[in-house]
């Protein structure tokens, strides 16, 4: 495909560098200097200094040969303009980013269908939904579903007291055969792999496992770990994501919610109607003893500050908080937070990528996720009638080097496929892959 990417912050560049590594031709538009000579030393795309609101700067993108533009600057205005002008000219699909939440309401009269752009994006809605089913798993450091909801991916931390260390997978699948799972990447420091069979697991490692979503549980006490009960929950940062968050969890939880700012705290205030909103600074080691740190189940940090986070997740570690959870922006940080004790931590930005990608490949891919820190992609297929995957059992099929089955859905059966499983038309199957490998993955399945 064509596709035209309006904004070169971290949304567009991470959307345009996974977009180019499966081949799509990707023209980048951005004002700012430092954001356009980024892109333009650091992708395979054609980069261009202008605004995506200019006719003649989209001209100059190939607007009128475009497949998809996608608008994600900060700017909500710029990102609908761009979206409109784009269907003007003919193009055929078209996403917008908005920060303002009102644009989703069914009853707005400018929302996505009125204004016939084909996808709103809110990426503080989404961040707040991942956070809250994170929170549901307390031992997982990532949890995303697949297959309606009936099959999981979860990231898992192991320690020294993991039960399952230094034991060939293949060895753990024979033993535990009744158990539907399959590990399908192991990070390692800094290097991420898709394990084979003589694969062990080491302390410290961070593993990803496919399995049936009523079987997590099962899972993570495999590793050695449990889920414990939530109920006292402080919040740092009461910007969307954090009301967002607020909303959601006072239904059933104790919830206190910090914000440094003295207007935005009363706004809160008034907003939530069961939470504690408490004005003062979240680094503040005493202002979090007083407002009794000690007695949280779980502690969320959802500022706009990574920074911030970061510090103040370690404030709650070092007061032994069971469960943290860190929103972080700057990806450049999150190969470092396993080591510092920060195993639970979302971003936004790959969050928007991730709902940005499922759209542009709806169709035979159903989902796509990506995992912060992670160089890989998980992704939910429905292969074609007379795909070279359907055609033989998996033994004989040449899959990807740099990809593996996780899990297939057949009806309502979910299983572990082997090497003498014959995939069919209609299955719902769950792949790992590097970017490397998602465009020969894609074209088994067309």
């Amino acid at each position: 495909m064509y596709i035209i990417i309006i904004g070169a912050g971290e949304v567009g560049y991470n959307l345009a560098k996974l977009l180019s590594y499966e081949g799509h031709d990707i023209v980048v538009i951005d004002h700012d200097q430092e954001r356009y000579q980024r892109t333009a030393e650091n992708l395979d795309v054609q980069a261009i200094l202008g605004n995506g609101t200019s006719y003649r700067i989209l001209e100059q993108a190939g607007i009128k040969s475009a497949d998809l533009l996608v608008a994600v600057t900060t700017n909500d205005e710029v990102n609908i303009i761009s979206a409109l002008m784009a269907k003007r000219y003919g193009v055929e699909r078209t996403i917008a980013r908005i920060r303002n939440p009102e644009f989703l309401h069914e009853n707005a009269p400018m929302n996505a269908k009125n204004l016939e752009i084909d996808l709103l994006i809110h990426p503080e809605s989404e961040t707040a939904k991942a956070t809250i089913m994170l929170l549901k798993q307390t031992a997982a450091t990532d949890v995303i579903e697949f297959c309606d909801g009936k099959v999981s991916l979860i990231g898992i931390q192991l320690d020294r007291s993991c039960p399952i260390l230094e034991i060939p997978l293949s060895q753990l699948a024979q033993k535990y055969r009744n158990l539907v799972f399959r590990t399908i990447a192991i990070q390692r420091k800094d290097i991420t792999k898709i394990p084979k069979g003589d694969d062990i697991f080491l302390p410290n490692d961070r593993i990803f496992v496919i399995t049936k979503t009523e079987a997590i549980p099962d899972v993570i006490r495999l590793a050695g770990k449990e889920n414990e009960k939530i109920e006292n929950i402080m919040i740092l940062g009461g910007g969307q994501i954090g009301y967002l968050i607020a909303e959601e969890l006072e239904k059933d939880h104790n919830v206190k919610l910090i914000e440094a700012s003295v207007d935005k705290s009363q706004e809160l205030a008034e907003k939530l109607s069961k939470s504690l909103v408490i004005q003062g600074d979240g680094r503040d080691i005493n202002l979090l003893a007083v407002e009794g740190i000690i007695d949280m189940d779980a502690f969320i940090a959802a500022t706009g500050d990574d920074e911030t986070n970061i510090i103040s997740c370690l404030l709650a570690k070092h007061l032994q908080v069971p469960r943290i959870i860190s929103l972080i922006n700057k990806p450049a940080y999150t190969p470092i937070l396993p080591t510092i004790g920060i195993n639970a931590y979302l971003s936004k930005q790959m969050i928007t990528v991730n709902g940005i990608l499922k759209f542009i490949r709806r169709g035979e891919i159903v989902s796509v996720a990506s995992i912060p820190g992670i160089a890989a992609e998980a992704i939910e297929m429905i292969p074609k009638p007379g795909s070279k995957i359907t055609k033989k059992v998996l033994a004989e099929v040449h899959f990807p080097r740099n990809a593996i089955l996780g899990a297939v859905m057949r009806g309502e059966t979910v299983f572990i496929p082997v090497g003498s499983t014959q995939i069919q038309p209609g299955d719902k199957v769950v792949i790992f892959a590097m970017p490397s490998a998602i465009r020969e993955v894609e074209e088994m399945f067309n």
